[in-house]
């Protein structure tokens, strides 16, 4: 009898049919983020009960377009591009756990079922969605620069409807990429038990960051933000804009090769 193998299902005897392969995965691309203040109790109602707000700016919230350029070991999907390319768009928090201050995603669409896998593997609430955003280029006029006075547009919708809406005017270097998105991440690793209402047969507490990072100059600026809901998908009702802080653009590489586990409340016998 053969063994079967792969990273995550489908699993063959080759492991080729596998939707993502093993870690490590490289990531190369760009930030473009917008900083607000929402109400802390609406960061609060999104938290797991227990998970605290951040001790500082605890309204803080970042929402942040990356487009990705992806691969494993050998970079094989470089050369089959629709399998290394994608965008998302992703809301940050900032929380705390045993006196340590995190970010976590509370929310976040992606334009690829690759991403969604390393997501739901990583602890990120991924789901499909269209994310689209202004690209610099350095030749041309159909690409703004790098510079001051750069503007650049972003857009994510979700089954047709708009969720998000936002411009970046870029004004000057920064010494960092905005508060929000710089902690390690905090997210819950779960799967509901086969047997109906029988709680979580995994319950995980995890956290994670990149490694190899390599950084580009950030660039901060003004920016606007307009939220949207539609009837499967939430983000104007559950983190409401009350004052924008600012914008960020960065390129960014990093890469992933694991986490950690926090705490673990699994039942597997359920």
């Amino acid at each position: 009898m053969s063994e079967l193998n792969g990273f995550l299902p489908p699993l063959t005897p080759t492991g080729k049919s596998a939707i993502i392969p093993e870690m490590p995965w490289y990531y190369s691309g760009t930030l473009l983020t917008v900083e607000y203040l929402t109400d802390p109790a609406n960061v609060r109602a999104i938290l797991p009960p227990d998970i605290d707000l951040a001790p500082e700016e605890p309204g803080a919230v970042a929402l942040i377009w990356a487009d990705w350029q992806s691969c494993s070991e050998g970079g094989a999907e470089l050369l089959d591009p629709i399998r290394s390319q994608y965008l998302e768009t992703f809301a940050v928090v900032r929380c705390s756990y045993e006196g340590v201050t995190y970010s976590r995603c509370v929310a976040i669409w992606v334009t690829k079922d690759f991403a969604i896998a390393r997501g739901w593997y990583q602890g990120y609430p991924k789901k499909i969605g269209s994310a689209h955003v202004t690209r610099i280029f350095n030749r041309g006029k159909a690409s703004p620069r790098l510079e001051a006075g750069a503007k650049l547009g972003a857009t994510l919708s979700a089954y047709d409807h708009r969720l998000a809406s936002a411009v970046v005017t870029l004004r000057e270097p920064s010494e960092t990429n905005g508060f929000v998105n710089g902690h390690a991440m905090l997210h819950s690793r779960f799967m509901p038990s086969i047997t109906k209402d029988a709680g979580l047969s995994m319950d995980q507490l995890i956290t994670m960051h990149g490694i190899d990072a390599d950084l580009g100059q950030p660039w901060k600026g003004d920016a606007e933000l307009v939220l949207g809901d539609s009837q499967w998908d939430e983000l104007a009702s559950i983190l409401p804009v009350q004052k924008i802080l600012g914008g960020y653009y960065r390129e960014v590489g990093v890469t992933f090769a694991g986490g950690k586990l926090i705490a673990d409340r699994s039942n597997p016998a359920v």
